[in-house]
Parts: structure tokens; sequence; C-alpha cells
């Protein structure tokens, strides 16, 4: 009797966890193909990964379903009943109401410095994404200031050679630029200590922007592609978490395999393919026809038909550069080009329990607000020394819903990878420092009671020593994991759509002379894989599904 074709899938992440699924379930399939799932990790979910905290439940990887419109994820959340809980859970409020904004020195900002800079931003971003354009812009009314200086950005741009090569950045501050030089002449503002309008403007502006970075995980908007970010996909309809964490949309995917196909603590070293004619393997018990071996760290091997890649972009581009070997013989140069040229970045996610007297946990009564914080440029001579550099380019600390003790905070780039090497008590001290600059603790009210912190609106000497104090800390790590060494994908400068659809080609592809004996031997899954869905989980899931589906489409094709 013949053997079955053996589909082992790397990594039980949504990609690989989706892709296992859809072969398993698809009629026949069960007896059709043999299945292995092996994983390097002691857990299944990849950049899913629900956990606890203070008794709230928090996602440290992936965190919301980016519109509900058309979404797998959310269909599934659906199904499974997920988005139903008595537990509290992160953002399960949604994005929390109205946010302070408060610039470095305890000032808080009205809205008529904060909204038109808000404003600009997204009017900008909506031009870089293709969502607005030059016909499209209304020329009226407020209006006019904010798309007068994206028109003007969008013309600098196309007169200095046009997109190729042009970063998101570039155009984002050539827009800041043009509004600027589009309504001069203003007051200057008061009450605001060492802070000019521009100033205060241009830090509003960064805000938005190191906002932006967490998005896209790009630690600097001057390497994301402006061509390609109009490329980007997301679907319509509300944002929203997931009550009963992501990891249920993952237990529900693993559900139906049956013991034994997934294998954890089964971290991959090595891939061996044959591009070039087929010789069978060398096997104790004689030789294999299969023609791709997989080793493991402890040394053992396992044979395969088809193998189904779905690791990080940040695994690919570690296991393909010169000094390492993790594909044997090496990938085609079109395939480690395209990852190469690629961007992957760190976002960290920070969680802190906070306690308005140091002493005890918040009770019902008191609540910290949701804050966007405005910092001077690190470089700046106006800035607070006790403020730590890696605090200075997060946007945020707000409580993960309404009346939460548990604050978080976001982070991309070097500041991401610089708080995962920093201990509890250096980021304790890091974030007291930044708030008590901003928040003092309130003073008791005749029934013994707190109020909500008040800023300091300049007087950061009466704060420094009564600050809102912190707890518990958890943070994220994604950056130094060896299983992932990053967060999610994107469009760098220099690179290109094009590239998505690369990473997803399978070697040796169908049709070519290699694949005459042994087609499909390598796939590659995962959401650096699609092109208009990357960095997203719906991404990987689509991704899953189609190498799924090409592998059942070839079968069925030849009669197997």
């Amino acid at each position: 009797m013949a053997k079955k074709p053996r589909i082992v899938i790397i990594g039980a992440g949504m990609a690989g966890l989706t892709a296992a699924n859809k072969l398993y379930t698809s009629t026949g399939s069960d007896h059709l193909f043999e299945l292995v799932v092996v994983e390097g990790g002691d857990r299944i979910g990849g950049r899913i990964n629900t956990s606890e905290f203070c008794g709230d439940r928090i996602e440290m990887g992936a965190t919301w379903i980016h519109g509900i419109g058309g979404s797998p994820v959310h269909q599934i959340a659906r199904e499974i009943h997920a988005l139903e809980s008595d537990k509290p859970w992160e953002c399960m409020d949604g994005f929390s109401g109205e946010p302070k904004t408060i610039a470095e020195g305890g000032f808080e900002l009205n809205a008529s410095i904060v909204d038109p800079i808000s404003t600009l931003f997204k009017n900008l971003m909506d031009f870089a994404q293709g969502k607005l354009t030059e016909d499209s812009a209304g020329s009226g009314g407020d209006a006019c200031y904010y798309n007068f200086a994206a028109k003007a950005a969008l013309k600098d741009c196309t007169s200095n050679g046009g997109f190729g090569n042009q970063s998101v950045g570039a155009f984002l501050r050539r827009g800041l630029g043009a509004y600027w030089d589009s309504c001069k002449d203003r007051e200057e503002l008061n009450g605001y200590g060492k802070w000019s309008r521009k100033l205060l403007e241009e830090a509003v502006f960064a805000m938005h922007e190191n906002t932006q970075r967490t998005y896209t995980s790009a630690g600097d908007l001057f390497n994301l592609d402006y061509e390609a970010e109009s490329e980007y996909r997301m679907f319509p309809g509300e944002e929203i978490t997931i009550s009963k964490g992501y990891l249920s949309i993952i237990e529900h995917l693993a559900s139906v395999l049956p013991p034994g196909v997934i294998q954890l603590g089964r971290k991959v070293t090595r891939i061996e393919w044959q591009p070039e004619g087929h010789k069978s393997i060398q096997v104790p018990n004689g030789y294999d026809s299969r023609p791709v071996k997989i080793e493991f760290c402890d040394g053992s091997f396992m044979l395969a038909d088809h193998v189904i890649v779905t690791v990080s972009l940040g695994v690919l581009k570690s296991g393909t550069g010169q000094d390492s070997g993790m594909f044997n013989p090496p990938l085609p140069p079109f395939k480690t080009e395209a990852i190469s040229r690629l961007g992957y970045g760190v976002v960290n996610k920070l969680f802190l329990q906070w306690s308005p007297n140091g002493n005890r946990p918040a009770n019902d009564k008191e609540k910290f607000p949701s804050l966007q914080i405005v910092f001077h440029p690190p470089e700046s001579e106006l800035r607070h020394e006790k403020i730590p550099g890696w605090m200075r380019r997060t946007a945020s600390l707000s409580p993960i819903y309404n009346n939460s003790s548990v604050l978080l905070s976001w982070f991309a780039g070097k500041e991401a990878l610089e708080l995962e090497t920093l201990s509890d008590e250096e980021i304790i001290n890091g974030v007291s420092a930044t708030v008590s600059g901003l928040l003092p603790v309130s003073k008791h009210h005749k029934e013994d009671k707190y109020n909500s912190p008040e800023f300091c609106n300049g007087n950061v000497e009466s704060c420094d020593d009564n600050g809102v104090r912190f707890g518990k800390v958890l943070k994220s790590k994604w950056g130094s994991d060896p299983l992932f060494l990053g967060s999610y994908s994107y469009v760098a400068v220099g690179s290109s759509g094009a590239d998505l659809d690369t990473m997803a080609e399978p070697l040796p592809k169908l049709g070519s002379t290699d694949s005459d004996h042994h087609p499909l031997q390598i796939l590659f899954a995962g959401e650096a894989t699609h092109r208009t869905h990357y960095s997203t989980t719906h991404g990987a899931y689509f991704s899953g599904l189609r190498e799924a589906n090409r592998l059942l489409k070839h079968y069925r094709c030849v009669g197997v």
C-alpha cells in the first residue's frame, strides 16, 4: 500500500493551525494525508498569547479584531461565543473615552491645540492609505488647512521624482511643514511654561507618529514605504477585543485535531529539500522517498512530502542570513531578497498595576485618567531629566478598561527592545518619574475617599515626591524571543507589495522543471505572506487557508 503524503506544518500559531484545521476537516482529507504540526515552544498560539494580570484577562500579543465586517476571526469568535464573558478583559469597553492630553511639565492641553494637529495627522494618513485623494478632499471651512497641507505634501513628493522610495515619515513631516506655512502669524500661547505653540504642535504630531509606529511595527516611519501603504486593507466596522481571549480562537482551530498531531517543544533547526531532481534519503531501516528532511534541536529528524513554514519573518531573516543555514540548499535569491527587503519590527506592551498611595490597590471611587502624553524631544534642553528616554516615545498610558487598576502603554522600535532589558524596579522608577511630574496623588476628602488624580499644571516640583505609585509589572518580550524575534511585518522603503506575494510562492513551483517529481516541497504561510492583510491575525488566517487549499487542489488534480 502506498504511503499517505506527509504534511508537516512548522508553527502552531494562527496560520499553522488554520492550515491544519482546513486540511483535516476537508472531506476525506483525514484519510488522504498524514498531518503533523511541530511547535518550537511549550504552548500553541504563536504571537497570540492570552494571559491574566491582577485579575484581568489581557493579551500579551495580538489584541484587536481590526473591523468586524467580513473578518473570519470575528465570525469564529461569534460562533464559539467568545465575545461574551463575565470576567473583565482588556479594552472590554472599546477605546477608552476622550483621553486627556498632557504635556511634559504637567500642562493639560485643550482641544484648540490638540484637535487641529490630530485632524491634520489623520488626514495625512488617510491620503497615504488611499482613503482620501486630491479629488475627494474638501476645500472649505476648517478642512482647507488640513487638505492644503496634505496636497502640498503630495505635490512635494511627486515633484521630487514621484513616490518611489518615499517614506510615510517624510510625507507626514512635509504635511506638517505645509500646515505651518498655511497658517502663519498666529498668536503665541500663554500659560504653558516654556512650551511655544510650534513646539507643542510638533510634540502632539510626534505623539501621533509614535502611535502609528505601534500600529505598523516600523520603529521609524521614515522606513515605512509610502506607495505600499495604500495597498493595506482593513475590514469595515468597529474594532473590538475578544472577551474570552484571542487564545479561544486558536483553541477552537486546534480542537478538531486528534491527539498527537500537535507536537510541542520541537524546535526546527534545519530544513533540507531537493530543488533539483530527487534522491531517496537514508533512514535507519533503509531509504525513504520523501524529499524534505526536517531536523530538530534535539538531534531528531522527520521526513515529509510537504512542509508549510509559518515561522515569523524575523525568524526567516535570521535563518536565511549569510551565517545561518535554516534551509539546505539555501532558498533561491528571489525569495531571500524579498525576505531581506521587507520590514519587520518590534512592538511590546507594558502593563502596570497602579495605586494612589502605594500601599493598596485602587478602589472603585478612584480612577486613573486615559492619558495621551506629549514629550519634549529627547535632545531638548527643556526636557525633564528624570524621565527616561524609553518613555519619551510612548504615546499613551491608560487603564485597560474604565476604572481598572491596570494600566497599559505601548512601545515600538528600539524603545520596545530596551524595555525588554529593564528590571521591574527600573520600569516602575521610570514610569513613576514620568507620571509623578504630571499627576500628584489626590488629597483626602472628608469621607476619607480619593478623587481622580489632578494635573500639576506646571508645578512639577510639588509633584515629584507625591506621585502615583506602581506595584506589579508585566511586559511582553517579542524582540528577544528566539521563536519570533519581533512582532509583525511592514513594507519597508525599498520593498513593495510584490515582495509579500513573493513570500507566498511555494518551492518548487508547480509547472517548473524542478517540480516534475516532487512539487510544493516548501510552502509559506503567515501574516508576512499576505499582500493586503499583512501584520494581522486575519492575514495569517487567510494565508493558512491559502496553503491548505493549494495542497488540496494539487492532490485532487493529480487524482490521489
